[in-house]
């Protein structure tokens, strides 16, 4: 059966250009349009498509408006396509994916969409991806992660959670941390718990589209207490600071403790790749390394988390129910490589226990 598609745009031109561009797949069907969120509001109850794709300005009620009461009421994967959401566009990315949208694509920053094979893939393949993830409900207010809707089947594994006490306990120096889809959320999540005299640096590898990473740190070094920040090469991390591996490269750790860039090949289709920073903190901090493997599709990661296990460091896996896409915590968990899988909202505060108990141990 096709993925059942949803178009709101103020826009006839566009709704019209949009329709023909998903018409070229035939794994894609346009099921209904809306000219304004509120039209769309009195009619998704009833048609129930797979994917929602919104613009972002339109009159009486904006895209993150707009968003925040799909994802209250009817959630769906939203896909925000708008001129609104370029890489500058931090604010507007950004609130809109923490308000539940799942992505972004932005549109010709002249405003006309263009009926051309390479825009056509691209936007397909992205609506084929959020057809595929989970959705929460979320309240309009900032407690809304608590209440969710989850809308997959669960996953059974035979992982056996390891009991806090028997975790490393010598002094954890680094925690690294991966995501993919719904990584901004997840990572937001997290790093808002994080105290300001935090006494360990974090990594964060993300992935995202190129050109929109700098917003991400923007965005977040805002919003938490935390110093957060590009990882430059040759820089030797500090304590109590965020640092997220650069766009194009994959980010390692030298033998003298300093952040190395390589252009090696992309390992499993990523560059940066999870598994490559997860794997240099394994070796070069060993039983002090803290690994934590977020949502996302894929299984990047999970090796890498394996080394971290192996080398006698933590690590936490996000669990299913509170992942947007199960995949790379999931293979993570199938090698056996997590040591705990934990909700979302549950990991800072283990995080913090395991940091405070390792340090007053050793």
């Amino acid at each position: 059966m096709p993925i059942q598609v949803f178009l709101v745009d103020d826009s006839p031109v566009a709704l019209i250009v949009l329709k023909r561009i998903l018409a070229s797949s035939r794994e894609v069907e346009v099921v209904g349009t809306a000219r304004s969120a509120k039209e769309a509001l009195a009619l998704i109850p009833t048609v129930k498509p797979d994917v929602i794709c919104t613009d972002f300005h339109m009159p009486q009620m904006n895209g993150l408006e707009f968003t925040q009461e799909i994802m209250a009421n009817y959630p769906r994967p939203i896909l925000v396509i708008s001129t609104a959401v370029q890489p500058e566009d931090t604010y507007n990315v950004f609130q809109l994916l923490n308000a539940g949208a799942v992505d972004v694509f932005p549109k010709p920053k002249n405003g006309v969409l263009l009926e051309n094979s390479q825009l056509a893939e691209d936007l397909i393949r992205k609506i084929k991806i959020l057809s595929g993830v989970r959705v929460f409900t979320r309240r309009k207010r900032s407690s809304e992660s608590h209440h969710r809707s989850h809308i997959l089947g669960k996953f059974t594994s035979p992982f056996t959670p390891v009991s806090p006490s028997k975790l490393a306990s010598k002094p954890v120096r680094m925690v690294g941390i991966g995501a993919s889809t719904g990584g901004p959320q997840a990572l937001h999540t997290i790093l808002t718990q994080l105290p300001a005299n935090l006494s360990v640096p974090v990594i964060c590898i993300q992935h995202i589209s190129e050109g929109f990473l700098q917003g991400l740190v923007n965005w977040l070094n805002v919003q938490c207490s935390l110093s957060v920040q590009i990882a430059r090469n040759g820089e030797i991390p500090q304590n109590g600071t965020v640092y997220f591996a650069p766009e194009c490269y994959h980010l390692e750790m030298d033998r003298q403790g300093r952040f190395l860039y390589t252009n090696a090949p992309p390992l499993a289709g990523h560059r940066p790749s999870i598994t490559v920073t997860f794997q240099s903190l394994a070796r070069y901090y060993g039983d002090r390394s803290v690994g934590i493997l977020l949502t996302g599709m894929g299984r990047d990661g999970a090796e890498g988390m394996a080394a971290i296990a192996e080398s006698g460091g933590m690590t936490i896996a996000q669990d299913e129910a509170s992942s947007v896409v199960f995949g790379m915590p999931k293979e993570a968990i199938a090698l056996q490589a997590a040591q705990q899988v934990l909700s979302i909202d549950a990991i800072a505060p283990q995080l913090l226990k395991h940091i405070a108990r390792a340090g007053r141990t050793s």
